[in-house]
């Protein structure tokens, strides 16, 4: 499901259920963070598949990327594995005017 800042924000605070998913790259991460996000790069193929399969499908994600697309490709790889709720931020970490911090290397 696409979700505006507004209502991605608005949701993720009062879901206690919530987990933040940042399919950028390495590199696009060195920019900022949401904070409390987990990194798994959408470029990593089959990668990220099997790092997909790993997670929890009973929480609710909360995906973004650089301005969308990829998030929304994330969630519909997502979908198809069995994970009910996966939430897109449209215009992505562009558009993105909450808090920031730097990764943690």
């Amino acid at each position: 499901m696409n979700l505006t800042q507004e209502d991605w924000v608005s949701q993720l605070e009062a879901d206690e259920n919530a987990v933040i998913l940042d399919v950028r790259t390495e590199d696009e991460c060195s920019d900022g963070i949401i904070p409390n996000s987990i990194n798994m790069d959408i470029y990593g193929g089959h990668e990220f598949i099997e790092k997909l399969d790993t997670l929890d499908k009973s929480k609710n994600y909360y995906v973004y990327c650089r301005s969308g697309a990829r998030s929304l490709k994330a969630c519909e790889a997502m979908n198809s594995l069995g994970f009910e709720n996966t939430y897109n931020l449209l215009g992505g970490f562009l558009e993105w005017d909450g808090e920031v911090v730097s990764p943690e290397n």
